[in-house]
């Protein structure tokens, strides 16, 4: 079973927008990188609450298990798409300074030292949680990247198929390593690239909806009716994930003609978590 390292320290009440905390030095960010494995915090006073956060932090980095080089596999991952990003190595002071930092940082072997994702490319990995592994000797860094994380441009260092190779296929740089719905975004945004090209033959059944918006809305709305009738008229559940997949995708073509991704939408989604129905919708209204 992972364990979430940072609902440890959320438990106490730490919050990105709060106090943080630092590594031992000096009390700042660009230097912590010279701290000795002992977590302070920014403020001077520290009261019982800081002092038993202290204490916790230091426990979950006891727990982790460091190979005989103080290192840990970090891997990390976006929390909207599922994506796995890149990976790394860490060590405690990295893990550390993620913790307080809310960037991926990781270990450099070559040089040594520390080195924080996006400090040169400014493509940060903002850091939402992390998870260790059921034998605490890997880690995930669940966030959202600014940007590229591959240092070729690439959205993800995975774009290279085994299969493909195998199969000596031309291998493309945007031949990620995709989830279901992201294979499906991916095909679909394929199809209206191809719209421009001169047409030989029946056109599939997207690119139709993607040229007919009348068709594609009244499709939309056809496939919702049926996915309600499914627990109107009591069907089996297996009919209802039949409809749903048929909603989806339709929805989905709507969302490439508006050229709005489904991250987005994931984004809305996550940021509604902590946030009423009620107080969502009044919140549209101001918006507007």
């Amino acid at each position: 079973m992972a364990v979430s390292s940072l609902h440890c320290v959320q438990s106490l009440g730490f919050s990105s927008r709060g106090r943080a905390f630092f590594p031992v030095g000096d009390c700042s960010r660009d230097n912590a990188r010279k701290s000795k494995n002992c977590l302070v915090f920014a403020s001077g006073k520290k009261s019982d609450r800081d002092l038993c956060l202290e204490s916790r932090v230091e426990t979950l980095l006891d727990s982790v298990k460091w190979d005989d080089k103080g290192l840990a596999v970090a891997i990390a991952q976006n929390i909207d798409t599922g994506a796995i990003l890149m990976q790394g190595f860490v060590n405690r002071d990295a893990l550390a300074t993620t913790i307080s930092s809310r960037k991926a940082t990781f270990y450099s072997r070559s040089r040594s030292s520390l080195w924080t994702k996006g400090e040169t490319s400014k493509n940060f990995i903002n850091i939402h949680d992390i998870f260790l592994d059921c034998d605490c000797d890997s880690i995930i860094y669940l966030g959202k990247p600014d940007g590229p994380t591959c240092h070729t441009g690439s959205e993800t260092c995975y774009y290279t198929s085994v299969n493909d190779v195998l199969e000596q296929k031309q291998t493309e740089g945007s031949r990620l390593a995709l989830t279901t719905l992201y294979s499906l975004e991916s095909t679909i945004s394929q199809r209206k690239a191809e719209l421009a090209a001169p047409e030989h033959g029946k056109p599939s059944w997207t690119k139709r909806l993607l040229l007919d918006n009348n068709l594609l809305c009244s499709k939309i709305r056809e496939e919702a009716d049926e996915l309600c009738r499914t627990i109107e008229e009591n069907e089996h559940s297996t009919r209802t994930a039949s409809e749903m997949g048929d909603v989806l995708y339709h929805a989905m073509v709507l969302l490439a003609l508006k050229d709005v991704k489904m991250e987005d939408v994931l984004d809305v989604l996550r940021c509604r978590f902590t946030q009423s129905g009620i107080e969502e919708k009044k919140s549209r209204g101001q918006q507007n």
